[in-house]
């Protein structure tokens, strides 16, 4: 049977075929619609399969590894930023081993249509030494997630699918099979516990599941050559990437096709003995190009994104690959002229911009003042019409960077999160800041929902000014006032009033994005 799906749809769809128990994920582009189709799965509702969006990443990881700790599989899905939150768990269950299959899907985003960095997953599963697939098209997406499964059981770790935002978010005809039952329960004893002693014994076990790991590659139906071999220059295509030397060229090269890892060195030698020149087409960092450089030695010459013969940055195109293939383009259309810039803005309605108009009201009586911001839809206050935030790093960190500032002498220093990212990696942050009775105003702007991945449950929704509270927040210096232009004077009134006291203060704008609410008012009616 087929359907049509997908990138993210054939992952989550795949998942279940192969016997899945839980997904665990925080919401992240362009990851989010795996959790969201297995929520929604009627065959995912009879099973009972856990789908309740997590806290954060690192939580995540840790519930996923709990599950496969009591011999069921478990799916972990996040964005590629979201592997650094979870890093501590994820590279060490690679040490403490699984029991039932765990995948982790790591969503890359070259070109950074939705991110902070370019940062390749690849990189992480190399550091934990464990295995990766990487589709190339919607159908081995698919199919990889019951061999990730499979050999997750087989080697006893954790392994990583590896997509990025082309083929998460393109659509295919997919063929699917009946759905295999979910392990049972297999709660029986075994040492997940890394004491140094314990965990000095399990990574020689991982050093020594490294040969099988690359014997697996090497034999992969998802790693294989085609071509004549007669041609001067072959292309070592990974993932995605093969899908653009095969629209730039068809069958007129030889071609290895790797979306299996680690990198099969037996075949990549054969090639460079049997080429002049390997061409590593790969969509990410140059992962792949700095290891068959280490492989094949001085046997072939090597081109890819370090030589320039492809982008540095960015995500691939099947016209930069023609051009590295050394094929001619037919001129397309000309780029349209005198059209203006339509930068992204926050939705006209939306709470978030009564809280930068108040903001930016009161703190222009403070020329030295700073506003810290947050990973989330709000981040677009840094743009006009605000131009509110000087900073964006990463989920959590507008808190702790006003509490640095202010360390540093910085007044006003103003943090302002969303309700989401305050939970995620912000609460830890306000209790630095409490425990140092740091000079800061905390803005949690609160729109009941994680807004800016498409509405996903907020969780720590109204529970906020208990979490403030709990943290140390002073109950005087916690305030909720409502985002409406009608209520402009009593916000600024209680900016002002927390700018001029000197410790914690926290204020939360509550007020439903719009786009749910809109959302919500429709299932109402329908309802």
């Amino acid at each position: 049977m087929k359907q049509l799906l997908l990138g993210d749809e054939a992952i989550a769809l795949g998942a279940l075929h192969a016997g899945l128990s839980g997904v665990y994920a925080y919401p992240g582009t362009p990851s989010t619609e795996i959790t969201e189709y297995i929520q929604s799965s009627p065959l995912a509702k009879e099973r009972g399969v856990h789908s309740r969006w997590c806290t954060n990443e690192k939580t995540a990881m840790e519930a996923a590894l709990g599950m496969s700790y009591a011999g069921k599989r478990a799916l972990v899905c996040m964005k590629h930023v979201g592997m650094n939150v979870c890093a501590d768990a994820f590279v060490n269950s690679a040490i403490t081993g699984v029991k039932g299959g765990l995948v982790v899907l790591a969503a890359d985003d070259p070109s950074m249509h939705s991110s902070q960095n370019e940062q390749d997953s690849r990189f992480y599963a190399k550091f934990a030494m464990i295995p990766v697939f990487e589709p190339s098209n919607q159908q081995e997406a698919y199919d990889m997630m019951v061999s990730a499964f499979d050999m997750s059981e087989s080697l006893q770790v954790p392994v990583m699918l590896r997509i990025v935002t082309r083929l998460a978010h393109s659509r295919a005809a997919v063929d699917v099979i009946e759905p295999k039952a979910e392990n049972a329960l297999d709660p029986s004893c075994d040492s997940w516990v890394l004491l140094p002693g314990i965990a000095r014994r399990k990574y020689v076990e991982l050093l020594d599941k490294q040969s099988k790991m690359v014997d697996a590659s090497d034999k992969s139906i998802y790693n294989k050559v085609e071509g004549s071999g007669k041609e001067k220059m072959a292309v070592i295509a990974c993932g995605i990437g093969y899908n653009y030397v095969k629209e730039s060229c068809g069958d007129g090269v030889d071609i290895l096709k790797v979306s299996q890892y680690p990198l099969p060195a037996e075949k990549i030698l054969a090639m460079a003995e049997s080429h002049d020149t390997l061409l590593v087409v790969e969509d990410g960092q140059p992962v792949v190009e700095e290891a068959v450089r280490v492989i094949i030695g001085d046997k072939a010459a090597i081109k890819g994104r370090l030589t320039g013969d492809l982008p540095r940055t960015g995500e691939l195109t099947p016209d930069c690959v023609a051009k590295s293939l050394g094929i001619t383009l037919s001129e397309g259309f000309a780029p349209a002229k005198n059209l203006a810039g339509r930068p992204p803005q926050l939705c006209q309605g939306c709470g978030h911009r009564d809280v930068y108009a108040a903001l930016n009201k009161v703190l222009e009586e403070y020329p030295d003042h700073r506003i810290f911001g947050d990973i989330g839809c709000y981040t677009l206050g840094a743009l006009p019409p605000f131009k509110a935030l000087s900073s964006c790093v990463d989920m959590g960190a507008s808190i702790t960077m006003a509490k640095g500032a202010a360390d540093a002498g910085l007044f006003p220093a103003v943090a302002v999160i969303g309700d989401s990212t305050f939970t995620h990696s912000g609460m830890t942050g306000l209790l630095d800041a409490v425990n140092d009775n740091s000079n800061i105003v905390v803005v949690i702007s609160d729109n009941l929902t994680t807004g800016m991945t498409g509405g996903q449950d907020s969780a720590g929704t109204n529970k906020f000014e208990q979490i403030c509270l709990g943290l140390g927040v002073e109950p005087e210096h916690l305030h909720v006032v409502v985002p409406l232009p009608k209520n402009m004077e009593e916000i600024t009134r209680v900016i002002k009033q927390e700018i001029e006291y000197n410790g914690v203060s926290v204020i939360i704008p509550r007020r439903e994005c719009i786009q749910t609410a809109a959302r919500h008012a429709r299932e109402k009616r329908k309802g």
